[in-house]
């Protein structure tokens, strides 16, 4: 094999190690709502709109022909599934859920009817599901900041997970080189907002370590 073919397949196996670790953060919520018994402390949306996202470029990937995305994201939706229904049977308040879920359904649907009903022509198909995929990564990056925000306000970085900070950064790394590798801007650009969220995800780790929460600590217990 030639040296450009071990580096793809080496680039795109990073890609499926990092995103599938990144997804599987996950679990600990899953094991908290089994243990608990409770949805308490868990967050809902950020299962919906990654599954949302996942889905998305599945479509993307099954339509480019790309094996990378197609299997990343085929899995990432399962995972994302499962947390969703183990959410849903432990939420009191299931009305919500369902509706949350039913509306990005909704889009999702009426989007792809809109892809493959209305644009018959296969390469601006790919283009406008592209930038559509593009679009939800880049939401999906960007969601965090208002966590951010009050982690500055109150000067504590308990509500972050520095695990799923390194993962972010891991994988969209490995995605915004794979799209430059592919010269894929719907890949390589909405990737960038991960690399940098992360990295100032890192800087208040380091501005708020954790050993100064210890009153925070306290008052939790």
């Amino acid at each position: 094999m030639e040296a450009g073919g071990v580096a793809d397949s080496l680039l795109s196996g990073a890609c499926v190690l990092f995103t599938l670790g990144m997804f599987s953060t996950g679990l600990s919520d899953l094991r908290h709502m089994r243990r608990t018994r409770s949805v308490d402390s868990v967050q809902f949306l950020p299962f919906l709109t990654t599954d949302f996202n996942n889905l998305s470029w599945l479509s993307y990937g099954a339509l480019k022909g790309d094996g990378t995305l197609i299997i990343v994201n085929a899995v990432g939706a399962v995972l994302q599934t499962l947390y969703i229904l183990v959410y849903l049977h432990y939420c009191p308040r299931k009305h919500t859920v369902l509706l949350q879920t039913a509306a990005l359904l909704g889009v999702l649907l009426l989007g792809f009817c809109y892809l493959w009903l209305v644009v018959p022509d296969p390469k601006a198909r790919l283009q406008q599901l592209g930038l559509f995929s593009s679009a939800c990564t880049i939401s999906m990056y960007l969601s965090p900041l208002a966590d951010l925000a009050k982690v500055i306000q109150t000067k504590s970085t308990q509500r972050l997970s520095f695990s799923l900070t390194v993962a972010t950064l891991l994988t969209s790394t490995s995605w915004t080189l794979y799209g430059f590798q592919l010269r894929d801007p719907y890949i390589m650009v909405p990737n960038f907002p991960g690399i940098l969220t992360s990295l100032i995800r890192f800087w208040l780790f380091w501005r708020y370590p954790q050993k100064q929460d210890r009153n925070y600590q306290l008052l939790q217990t």
